[in-house]
């Protein structure tokens, strides 16, 4: 039987149990003291206060001030860390000691003590343990400031020319932009010849993203094949699971529900639940909600800007992942998808450093908006990203159900903190610096607004987000291009000219070319240039209308929702309201660009993955999967010094 549990027959657990609990983690590779929490019947506190009985050491469960010279976040990683002024002041430890540690020992630092025994340790007033939790909650008392600045300013720190935090358009740049038409009459343009060359430029761009797009649906028509896990679970990794919550109370039940029914070992999953100071109903649902140890309530300190991924980075240094995954609260992800995730990581290099899942609407018949959101979803998730990823392109990520490396997610610095779509920037710096995106062959259920309101402020928040990430991939297009090359940078630009131009320009240049047929016929072009011109004009338009159709029937056929074939029609006014969107957007850029417009959820009347909720109990499935013990998570930081000595007084 392993240390880790031996000492606890002693402490009144029965062998029985213990031997079952050893032979799980052997069969798991697992940290036999992961597995017994998992298994639901000891928790942390039973676990650690019979630890400290063991070693006759002192042990803690309130209140604490660590020492001022504490670095965050190596000091989570070390797993101890020094009692200001030895502890005296909170703990009654005499004042002659020079240092006392607080510990929250596991895995190999466990074993040590474990194996040091408590002829050796006993006595010690120099070392008082505590649970990781506790020690987690105090560390992150301790580092408050420096938590916020990290959350908040990380990227900016690292680079501030890849962070939307700099303004995405200087006095320089406005001043050019607003001299071109004058540019123009030095040249010895007429105002519609300006004109003229600008809607030529913009027609070659609208022209290339149709092609990119078309290339992408042809690249999608490839078999789909079927995944079924093959790898066992002594073989998957540590899974860390993040959800930034803000006022979500509605929807915890479900949520909980969704995360408890994931097929993955519990000894190698942690869920972290983000929510902000002032967000006292969300946390009183948490603790309602009979929560697991598996899971960790994390309260993000108050702070600007209030956005998701400020949030996303409060939580990034406590994940101890190999692998780490990012849902929203509405999400219902297919209970596989992270087996499937690891495995696609464990077969692949290392330079693949994201997979996307596919987003499918629910809730699909709550509105004609519903209906035509669920197309949307259908021809970006199940056609486009499928045919990008098949050539290798950045993708623009989708918010949730992202999986990354987790040593990757903290050298490209988390996410940042003043982009209210994090996802896409995160996309794009991924490309930037040399990582691949893949799409996953897996769904998760997510709910849509049914309200025209609610819809519209969600996309203006998207749309402001991605004229953000915009600005900072153009903000210097030489270093882009020499950190993605021609193939990457061109598919780069050609999708801001999709998510951003398309949007805001054309219905004003659809609307100018009726106007111009309406009142006497297109003029007729009398050189090269004009034929060339109109002959691209003419492309742009039947491209678009085609491609739309034939982009649509796609999604549609492969999402199972041909039946809603007549409301293809009113695609058009969708884009409009789309269009509607984004010249809001662009005026929030420019009066609010850090606001980030909530989406209420929990408002579906239709979600057909609405089900019995399950028991809420630890299980465990034997079927295949699990890899490195809690250890893993120590590959991308320095060892710490050994508890041992300290333990000791050496």
């Amino acid at each position: 039987m392993p240390l880790e549990l031996a000492f606890l027959e002693a402490q009144g657990v029965p062998r029985d149990h213990l031997s079952m609990v050893t032979h799980k983690a052997c069969r798991q590779n697992a940290a036999p003291e992961s597995v017994l929490f998992a298994e639901g019947q000891i928790d942390e506190v039973f676990y650690y206060q019979a630890l400290a009985r063991h070693l006759n050491l002192s042990f803690l469960r309130g209140a604490a001030r660590l020492a001022p010279q504490m670095t965050y976040p190596n000091v989570l990683y070390d797993g101890f860390a020094a009692l200001d002024g030895g502890g005296e002041e909170s703990l009654g430890v005499p004042t002659s000691l020079t240092a006392c540690y607080l510990a929250a020992p596991r895995g190999e630092i466990l074993r040590t003590l474990l194996e040091a025994g408590p002829r050796q340790i006993a006595g010690s007033n120099r070392l008082i343990l505590t649970t990781p939790a506790h020690f987690s909650y105090l560390v992150r008392k301790a580092a408050t400031l420096r938590i916020k600045l990290d959350a908040s300013c990380g990227l900016f720190e690292f680079d501030a020319s890849l962070s939307a935090r700099t303004a995405l358009i200087g006095p320089q740049s406005a001043l050019q932009l607003l001299a071109s038409p004058a540019v123009a009459g030095v040249l010895g343009l007429q105002l519609a010849e300006f004109v003229f060359f600008g809607a030529l430029v913009l027609a070659i761009l609208f022209f290339g993203m149709l092609v990119l797009r078309l290339a992408a649906g042809a690249a999608s028509l490839g078999p789909r094949s079927l995944w079924r896990p093959h790898v066992r679970d002594a073989t998957l990794p540590l899974y860390s699971i993040v959800v930034a919550l803000h006022r979500e109370a509605r929807i915890v039940p479900q949520l909980v529900d969704a995360l408890e029914r994931i097929d993955y070992p519990r000894a190698k999953l942690e869920v972290k639940l983000v929510i902000e100071a002032d967000d006292r109903e969300t946390l009183e649902a948490l603790r309602k909600a009979r929560l697991s140890p598996l899971y960790e309530i994390i309260v993000a300190p108050s702070g600007w800007p209030r956005t998701k991924p400020r949030a996303l980075n409060v939580a990034l240094p406590l994940l101890r992942g190999t692998f780490v995954t990012v849902f929203d609260a509405e999400d219902e992800p297919d209970p596989l998808q992270l087996r499937h995730a690891a495995e696609y990581f464990l077969a692949s290099p290392k330079t693949l450093a994201c997979l996307q899942a596919r987003l499918v609407i629910d809730n699909v018949e709550d509105s004609w908006l519903t209906r035509l959101f669920s197309i949307e979803y259908a021809v970006l998730f199940d056609v486009l990203l499928e045919g990008m990823s098949e050539l290798r392109l950045p993708l623009p990520l989708g918010g949730s159900s992202n999986h990354f490396r987790a040593d990757v997610l903290r050298a490209v610095h988390g996410w940042d903190a003043w982009n209210v779509t994090e996802d896409a920037d995160l996309g794009m710096r991924l490309a930037r610096n040399g990582y691949r995106t893949a799409t996953l062959a897996s769904q998760t259920l997510e709910e849509a607004p049914a309200r025209l309101d609610a819809w519209f402020s969600q996309r203006r928040r998207w749309l402001k987000g991605w004229m953000q990430t915009g600005g900072v991939l153009l903000r210097d297009p030489r270093r882009l291009l020499a950190e993605t090359g021609m193939k990457q940078g061109g598919a780069l630009l050609l999708l801001l000219v999709g998510l951003v131009l398309a949007p805001l320009l054309w219905p004003i240049l659809t609307g100018v070319t009726l106007y111009q047929w309406m009142s006497g016929g297109l003029p007729e072009p009398t050189n090269w240039l004009g034929i060339f011109a109109a002959t691209l004009f003419l492309a742009v338009s039947l491209l678009g209308v085609g491609s739309t159709l034939w982009l649509s029937w796609l999604g549609m056929r492969r999402r199972n929702l041909l039946n809603l074939w007549l409301f293809l029609p009113l695609i058009l006014p969708y884009y409009l309201l789309i269009s509607c969107a984004a010249w809001a957007a662009l005026y929030d850029l420019l009066v609010r660009p850090f606001h980030w417009r909530k989406t209420e959820h929990g408002l579906a009347r239709t979600r057909a993955s609405r089900r019995a909720p399950v028991e809420k109990k630890p299980r465990e499935t034997e079927t295949s999967a699990g890899a490195d013990t809690d250890e893993s998570w120590r590959s991308a930081h320095p060892r710490p010094e050994s508890l041992l000595p300290l333990a000791v007084g050496i």
